[in-house]
């Protein structure tokens, strides 16, 4: 199995940034591709970014492209997301979670095996 920890969440004004970072550990050899969600209070659990770990490519939501920047330490098991230009409603918690296979839907949550606990982001306006 695969476990996963997120840091770096916190209270940060609006137009400020902040860096989640997600350690992955166990069986880390079956991840093929790592990815965030975020679940703002009474909405579903949406789709942030993602990055294939074995080839580095990503792909964003349309609501963060351009302000956050997802990367990969495969030597350090670790995933981070840059959050630039952050606006209220990026307020959520964020969960980091990882894929065994790929030739799936990137952005669906089923296509993630495991899942963080969550780590929280709020911004001020």
């Amino acid at each position: 199995q695969v476990q996963l920890v997120e840091s770096g969440g916190g209270l940060v004004q609006a137009g400020g940034s902040l860096r989640l970072s997600c350690a992955a550990s166990g069986r880390t050899f079956i991840i093929y591709r790592m990815g965030w969600f975020r679940q703002a209070p009474g909405k579903e659990r949406e789709f942030v970014a993602t990055i294939s770990w074995s080839g580095g490519s990503t792909y964003y939501a349309d609501s963060v492209r351009g302000r956050f920047i997802i990367s990969g330490d495969n030597a350090k098991n670790t995933m981070y997301l840059q959050m630039n230009s952050l606006k209220p409603e990026d307020t959520a918690v964020y969960y980091c979670a990882a894929a065994r296979l790929g030739e799936r839907p990137v952005s669906s949550r089923p296509t993630y095996d495991y899942w963080g606990q969550g780590t929280q982001v709020t911004v001020s306006s």
